[in-house]
């Protein structure tokens, strides 16, 4: 299965009993659709998802960014304290395709740019013969 959706949070790496790391993240899909009434209805589906294969990944798995998922999708149901019942989707990754970054990533990025050309900008003042 395929999803693509937004990262709700930043990756966190976690290591398991058995000494094998995880990457736990969790993924906000956006649907929307028409009712009978014509009304635009918009739904968010929240994906709790898991990868094995490298904890790297996790470094450039920041909240915002834009992320194409491969997997398969599992459910997971318990009782709460209180006695509600509870359950979550799970969604366990073999690929990881990253498409865009936060704001935060795209601000960082701004910032490097515009630096970069400052530094240009000052060589080719000081290079010029008078």
């Amino acid at each position: 299965m395929n999803i693509i959706g937004r990262l709700t949070r930043d990756a966190e790496v976690y290591t398991t009993p058995q000494e094998k790391k995880v990457v736990n993240f969790s993924v906000a899909i956006n649907d929307s659709y028409r009712n009978k009434q014509g009304e635009r209805i918009e739904q968010t589906s929240y994906f709790d998802c898991s990868y094995w294969i490298s904890p790297n990944v996790a470094k450039i798995l920041l909240k915002g960014a834009l992320v194409e998922l491969t997997g398969r999708v599992s459910t997971r149901a318990w009782t709460a304290t209180n006695g509600e019942l509870r359950s979550s989707l799970n969604f366990h990754a073999s690929t990881i395709k990253l498409h865009g970054g936060s704001k935060k990533i795209e601000q960082a990025q701004a910032v490097v740019k515009q630096e970069n050309k400052k530094i240009i900008i000052e060589e080719l003042v000081d290079d010029l013969p008078f």
